[in-house]
């Protein structure tokens, strides 16, 4: 094996390639390591300041608040936006060629949501849902791109339905966009910018021959077949929808719980921001952003800092407890594949004693001669 390096016209050796490829490996293993690290000390640093200036009242009061009434409704609750998000993940996968049943997506879906919960940064769940379909499919590439789609399907609809919902009803992030409207235009320009400037280099990438180009088409026809498929949008909207409202039904059930009476009209905007929050990727199985946006909204509401920050914290036991299925899923699993390596494996059986066999080999191809040379025994 042969590498040009950009820039130079002396070819790599194999021993050269292979060290060059390992430290490219390294670098890309340690900007994955640093980037997980503040992805958790950024949850970390967002709930130790929260609990140094609201002190530690308000997570105490969190799970004091919390009854089996309540668990019940949000454990139902997180049922409804379980099934419809492994639905969700069906249409993508099958729009665009994999084969993904709704049991199946069902069980796996409550797999990465207690992952999820679980374990720190909050998308291990999600990872590991699409290495798993991919292996199992056969294409991990593609497994992985569509759970990726997937969840792009929701944020989206989560992100329109919240801007909308932010700048129609009167809220504290509408009334700073007023007291900065030039600058609120000004970001809204560059987003829309850098759209026009997205959709012109796919549009450039469209017959390009380059790896990048290549992938770039993929990622097209995949988005037009999973997600803007006649057979598939639809039902990804009124899913996305469906999982929307859910989230904003178990923070309200969260609110109710911890002794906020505010209207549904006022909270609504409040607790958007929150879920719009938890898309920063800061946090610690979900905690962090969350509970600073609840905290800041409320303030800036006319509200108490402290009880917005009890609902986040009533809201992030309410979806853990929703998602303790995964739990079961995973000891389920683990269990399967314990009894599956203790079964033992078949052994041919022995043959009959006093049996001979006897096994038929072609005869071998005498030696060419080659003229002129003289055949030395191996002895002399």
């Amino acid at each position: 094996m042969w590498i040009f390096l950009p820039g130079s016209i002396e070819p790599l050796g194999p021993d050269a390639a292979y060290r060059t490829l390992r430290a490219t490996e390294g670098i890309g293993n340690v900007t994955r390591s640093v980037w997980a690290w503040v992805r958790v000390s950024g949850g970390a640093a967002i709930i130790a300041f929260l609990a140094w200036r609201l002190g530690t009242g308000a997570f105490v009061e969190g799970l004091r608040v919390i009854d089996g009434a309540t668990l019940a409704t949000a454990f139902g609750i997180g049922v409804a936006t379980t099934v419809f998000s492994a639905w969700r993940w069906c249409l993508v996968a099958r729009g665009m060629g994999l084969r993904l049943p709704l049991p199946a997506a069902v069980a796996d879906y409550y797999k990465a949501l207690f992952l999820n919960a679980a374990l720190p940064g909050g998308v291990l769940g999600d990872v590991d849902r699409a290495v798993q379909h991919g292996r199992d499919t056969g294409d991990v590439g593609r497994g992985v791109r569509a759970v990726v789609l997937e969840r792009t399907a929701g944020q989206i609809v989560a992100v329109t339905v919240g801007i909308a919902v932010l700048v129609t009803v009167p809220s504290p992030v509408l009334s700073r966009l007023r007291e900065h409207g030039p600058g609120a235009a000004l970001a809204a320009l560059t987003v829309a910018g850098a759209g026009v400037v997205v959709l012109l280099a796919c549009r450039r990438f469209r017959h390009g021959t380059s790896r990048v180009a290549r992938a770039a088409r993929t990622g097209l026809t995949e988005i037009r077949t999973g997600l803007l498929a006649k057979r598939s949008w639809p039902g990804v909207v009124l899913a996305s929808s469906v999982v929307l409202a859910g989230h904003l039904a178990t923070f309200l059930v969260a609110a109710r719980a911890a002794g906020s009476d505010a209207s549904l009209l006022r909270l609504a905007p409040l607790m958007l921001l929150a879920l719009l929050a938890m898309a920063v990727p800061l946090n610690i199985g979900g905690w962090g952003p969350r509970e600073g946006a609840m905290a800041w909204a409320f303030a800036a509401a006319g509200l108490s800092a402290t009880q917005g920050l009890t609902i986040a914290v009533v809201y992030g036991l309410l979806a853990f407890v929703a998602a303790l299925p995964g739990a079961v899923v995973l000891l389920a699993r683990a269990a399967q594949r314990t009894t599956q390596r203790a079964v033992p494996q078949p052994v041919a059986p022995a043959s009959a004693a006093g049996k001979v066999v006897v096994v038929l080999l072609p005869p071998a191809a005498p030696e060419p001669v080659l003229p002129g040379r003289v055949l030395v025994p191996s002895g002399a």
